[in-house]
């Protein structure tokens, strides 16, 4: 499985993006999730979502403002960000367990992913 992330960009305080992660097999009964490097920063959870539907989880740093959501008969992962803010400029990568996972399965660590995509940048200027 490769995982292609995109939809970042520069935008302002208050504003909103979408990204998408668009993976190249089957990701229809992996965990998938979202998480961010801000810079001179360890990478953090942002969002993870499980592969059955309704069973998302998300960091307190963006609750409310970001939602998760995805759709497996196209193999992608969304995450809409509203209200941003300059702290939430980082590198966000998306993330895929491995298949066969519970379907209630929705990490908010790093370890049970073992697929990655390579990132794409969003700024936030104030």
């Amino acid at each position: 499985v490769q995982l292609q992330a995109s939809g970042g960009g520069l935008v302002q305080t208050g504003a909103s993006l979408r990204l998408s992660c668009a993976a190249s097999g089957f990701v229809s009964r992996n965990a998938m999730g979202w998480f961010r490097q801000a810079p001179e920063k360890e990478r953090e959870f942002v969002a993870s979502i499980a592969w059955s539907r309704g069973f998302a989880y998300y960091a307190d740093s963006v609750k409310g403002r970001f939602t998760i959501s995805r759709d497996n008969v196209k193999n992608t992962l969304y995450l809409e960000m509203n209200s941003l803010k300059p702290e939430d400029t980082a590198v966000y990568y998306c993330a895929a367990t491995t298949g066969g996972v519970l379907s209630t399965y929705a990490p908010d660590r790093e370890s049970p992913y073992i697929y990655w995509g390579q990132g794409t940048l969003v700024t936030v200027s104030s």
